[in-house]
């Protein structure tokens, strides 16, 4: 089901996203080469508490094989929820971010790609067209428009640049709890609702190098490109208004 937000809890979950919005601003310039990916889960979990949040990813998922970290980092490879451990960015690595935080029960959720040092110009075009992905899926967000318009811009772009666009996994609807509906898949299926005042949606493409095709990794959580060739993940948090859409999150680009 459905849930609409009325004005205080888009007010609730606007200022959770800028909060957001403001932690990925400091953290973005500490993802360098020799980094260890849990020293950055270390780092965002003490900003969150500082700033009297909750990390929204912490714990999240079933009883048997709760999240672990409170920011996923995926490398390379790795699409989306990728655990923090004791590996190190490398140089010319692609680090994806995707954080969520809990403010008083309104929750964001955002993402971006990192280019570590000097990335090959293959990676930095792929990272270039997720964010544009990501782009044209807003700008396609429109109050009376059906929700499959967006997967229609996304899956678009991405397939006019040459690159895959992973279906199994998609965006979603967010602000009251992390995952809700409707999903917002990135290819045109399921679901078509016509967006309208009081939605908040999570619009995240995930752009392959090569196949749209991904696996899970035995840790239950890390999402990989079925062909070892790298991905880029890029996602705003928006709402639908009756006349506008606005974004919640803030651009880190």
């Amino acid at each position: 089901m459905i849930r609409l937000k009325n004005e205080k809890q888009i007010d609730g979950i606007r200022t959770s996203c800028r909060l957001l919005s403001a932690m990925y601003r400091e953290l973005i310039p500490l993802v360098k080469p020799g980094v260890q990916t849990l020293e950055i889960d270390k780092w965002t979990r003490e900003w969150i508490r500082k700033a009297g949040g909750k990390p929204a990813f912490l714990g999240y998922g079933s009883k048997n094989n709760p999240y672990p970290a409170s920011i996923c980092v995926s490398i390379n490879n790795e699409v989306i929820h990728g655990i923090p451990s004791k590996r190190r960015i490398q140089e010319g690595d692609l680090v994806s971010l995707d954080c969520g935080i809990d403010l008083g029960g309104y929750i964001s959720d955002q993402a971006v790609s990192v280019e570590a040092g000097r990335v090959s110009g293959k990676v930095h075009d792929l990272n270039v067209t997720a964010r544009e992905c990501l782009y044209r899926g807003i700008a396609a967000a429109k109050p009376g428009e059906r929700l499959l318009e967006i997967s229609r811009a996304v899956e678009g772009h991405a397939k006019e640049k040459g690159y895959g666009v992973v279906h199994e996994f998609c965006g979603h609807g967010v602000g009251l709890s992390l995952h809700e509906d409707p999903q917002v898949p990135n290819v045109p299926h399921g679901p078509n609702p016509r967006m309208t005042g009081g939605l908040v949606i999570a619009i995240e493409p995930m752009i392959n190098m090569g196949t749209g095709d991904v696996d899970v990794l035995d840790d239950g959580w890390t999402v990989v490109t079925a062909d070892e060739k790298p991905a880029a993940h890029w996602e705003h948090t928006i709402a639908i208004f009756r006349d506008h859409t606005e974004m919640l999150t803030e651009p880190l680009e």
